[in-house]
């Protein structure tokens, strides 16, 4: 059964949980503003879809102090404690904070880069293409997306090593064979082929791997100069687990 991530316990216990839970949890978060930095001015605005309890927020405002940000999630439980964090930093001025989807903000394509982080693989198959053609309608021409997700697997070594991987960064054995059995009722996965298929479907070029550990993959892509994609069209895509469907 999903977690319910407008649980409070859930919620409570999410920041240390996950730090056992995704391997190279910190250095992704590294990888991602070091290429942030190489590609956006100093005023950069930034969408950061799933915003969760704010880490990648906090993390991004302490280096950052002239870029702004928009968060949405539609965990409210999530998105207060996010609030209440940088409320604490003094920084709530640089975050516009929406409980709801991508689908609530402007259509007005205002943002340099969007970030949907440990997010995507909870969108089932027939909503993905709505997923990310609505982020992508709200970037600037040229604007970058970086993801990082859960992928599907066809290796049985790299799915019997993950287990292993998680219990070496702190999860119990307990807890990593509860994860294991999740994985196929929580999670909508794609291979990388699909998920490229998928970004370039949707409005996007360029789509690359920029870190992978084990069955996690993280991808960065460019908003199409010339896109005029529309959500609405987009949702007539059919995808599933083995990409579009013509």
């Amino acid at each position: 059964m999903a977690k319910d991530f407008n649980s409070q316990k859930v919620v409570e216990r999410y920041d240390d949980h996950i730090r056992r839970l995704i391997p190279g949890y910190a250095l992704m978060h590294q990888q991602v503003d070091a290429i942030l930095q190489t590609a956006l001015s100093a005023d950069a605005e930034i969408l950061i879809v799933g915003c969760g309890t704010g880490y990648e927020l906090e993390y991004l405002l302490n280096r950052h102090p002239t870029w702004t940000f928009t968060a949405v999630d539609p965990s409210l439980s999530m998105l207060q404690k996010a609030q209440a964090l940088i409320q604490q930093l003094g920084q709530s001025e640089r975050v516009q904070f929406i409980h709801g989807e991508t689908a609530a903000l402007s259509t007005q394509p205002k943002f340099d880069a969007a970030l949907s982080i440990l997010v995507a693989h909870f969108v089932p198959y027939s909503l993905k293409p709505t997923f990310f053609a609505e982020i992508s309608q709200r970037l600037k021409a040229g604007g970058l997306l970086m993801t990082y997700d859960l992928m599907a697997c066809d290796n049985p070594q790299q799915f019997k090593a993950l287990p292993l991987l998680c219990q070496s960064n702190g999860l119990s054995i307990e807890q990593s064979e509860a994860m294991m059995e999740r994985l196929a009722q929580d999670f909508f996965t794609v291979s990388y082929d699909a998920y490229q298929q998928l970004l370039q479907h949707t409005g996007f070029e360029q789509v690359h791997c920029f870190s992978q550990v084990l069955t996690y993959q993280g991808l960065i892509a460019q908003k199409k100069q010339d896109d005029i994609l529309t959500s609405e069209h987009s949702g007539k895509v059919v995808f599933t687990e083995q990409g579009i469907q013509h």
